[in-house]
């Protein structure tokens, strides 16, 4: 295939909320540290509850189907209550 150049069609774009993540972090649910980036959006791939810290500094505790959203800002994803797997926290900086 030889050296082929790929452009990056986000390199002069500044992140937003209103487009796509700029990564996927895997997550460990923990009570006592927050999360290193504030995620826009959380993935799960296994279903089940996720316990969190909204941007609001609420905690809340939804039910998502495997490959599931949590369509919310978070701080923190909380060991207590969280029974969901394979967590990722959708960044934007």
């Amino acid at each position: 295939m030889g050296n082929i150049a790929m452009t990056n069609p986000f390199s002069r774009r500044a992140s937003s909320l209103s487009g796509p993540g700029i990564d996927y972090v895997p997550v460990t649910p923990d009570d006592g540290a927050d999360l290193p980036a504030v995620a826009a959006s959380i993935y799960v791939e296994g279903g089940g509850a996720v316990s969190f810290v909204s941007i609001k500094g609420e905690t809340r505790t939804v039910t998502v189907p495997d490959f599931g959203w949590v369509i919310c800002g978070a701080l923190r994803v909380l060991a207590t209550g969280t029974t969901a797997s394979g967590i990722h926290a959708v960044v934007v900086s």
